[in-house]
C-alpha cells in the first residue's frame, strides 16, 4: 500500500498575480520512478505550477503532499528539505570550474585545516557520476568545455548527490543535438531506475513521448487533462494544448472543453 503513495500530490493549487489567475484549481501527482511531463503553450501555467512546488512562488490556495504527508513549502530552502531539486534550462553552472567544484558549489568540503578538500570532492563526484553517467571522464575540464549532455550530467549529479528524490527538469533537451539529446534521455532513464520522480517541462512533443510515463496538459492556468503516453497520441495531446479538448484516453481536468453528450 505504501508503494502506491505518490511522491508528490499537488491538490487544487491556485495562484494569481494582480488579479490574473496564473494557475487555478490545478491538481497533479508524481510517483516513484515516474516521469510526468507538463505541457502547454507559453502562459499556460505549467512553469508557475512547478515554481510553487520548487518554492519560488507561494500558492494562494491548495495543498501539497510529499510522501503522503502535508508539506509546508514557502521558499526554495523548504523544497530542498523535502528532497525537491530543480534543473533549470540554464543549468546554473559555474563555467570556469570543473565538475567537482560545481557539484559542491556553496557546500564545499574542507580539510581539518580549513582548506578546500579537492581530493574528497573529486572522489564523491566520481562516485555519483559512475552511477549516473559511467562514460563521463572529463573531471578536470571546466564545464564550459563540456557538451550539452555532459553539462546536464553535472547539473543532475549535483541535485541527486544531495538526496533529491523529486527532480524538476525545465526543457532539458532544448538546443541540444540528436546525440546530446540521447545522452539526456539515458540520464532520465537511469534516474527512473533509481526511483527518482521527475516533473518534465517541455515544448517538444517527441521528447514527451520518448521520456514521460504520463502527460499533463495545461491551458489558461487550468489542467485540461492527464493521460498515460501509452493511452493518448501526439495528435490528441496537441488537441488538448490548442483546443482544450480532452480525448477518451485521458482524465479530464477543470480546464477541459465541455462538450454536449452525444
Amino acid at each position: 500500500m505504501a508503494e502506491k503513495t505518490p511522491l508528490v500530490q499537488m491538490e487544487n493549487i491556485s495562484i494569481a498575480f494582480g488579479g490574473i489567475h496564473a494557475v487555478e484549481d490545478a491538481s497533479v501527482d508524481l510517483h516513484v520512478g515516474e516521469v510526468v511531463a507538463l505541457v502547454g503553450h507559453n502562459g499556460a501555467g505549467k512553469s508557475t505550477l512547478i515554481k510553487i512546488l520548487s518554492g519560488a512562488y507561494k500558492r494562494d490556495a491548495g495543498t501539497i503532499f510529499v510522501n503522503g504527508e502535508e508539506a509546508q513549502i514557502n521558499n526554495p530552502r523548504d523544497a530542498k528539505a523535502y528532497g525537491i531539486e530543480t534543473i533549470y534550462q540554464t543549468l546554473a553552472l559555474a563555467d570556469n570550474v570543473d565538475a567537482a567544484a560545481n557539484l559542491f558549489l556553496g557546500r564545499e568540503l574542507r580539510t581539518a585545516w580549513g582548506t578546500l578538500d579537492d581530493v574528497a570532492m573529486e572522489s564523491e563526484t566520481r562516485k555519483v557520476m559512475a552511477r549516473l553517467n559511467p562514460r563521463f571522464q572529463r573531471f578536470k575540464d571546466p564545464v564550459s568545455r563540456l557538451s550539452g549532455g555532459q553539462r546536464q550530467s553535472v547539473a543532475i549529479a549535483r541535485a541527486i548527490h544531495f538526496n533529491a528524490r523529486i527532480l524538476i527538469m525545465d526543457e532539458p533537451t532544448a538546443a541540444l543535438g540528436p546525440q546530446e539529446t540521447k545522452q539526456v534521455s539515458d540520464l532520465v532513464r537511469q534516474l527512473k531506475q533509481d526511483g527518482i520522480g521527475i516533473f518534465l517541462i517541455s515544448h517538444d512533443i517527441h521528447d514527451v513521448f520518448d521520456l514521460a510515463d504520463r502527460v499533463v496538459v495545461m491551458k489558461n492556468g487550468q489542467v485540461v487533462g492527464t493521460g498515460s503516453t501509452k493511452d493518448v497520441t501526439e495528435d490528441e495531446v496537441l488537441g488538448m494544448i490548442i483546443l482544450g479538448k480532452c480525448p477518451p484516453g485521458a482524465i479530464p481536468g477543470p480546464g477541459a472543453l465541455q462538450t454536449a453528450a452525444a
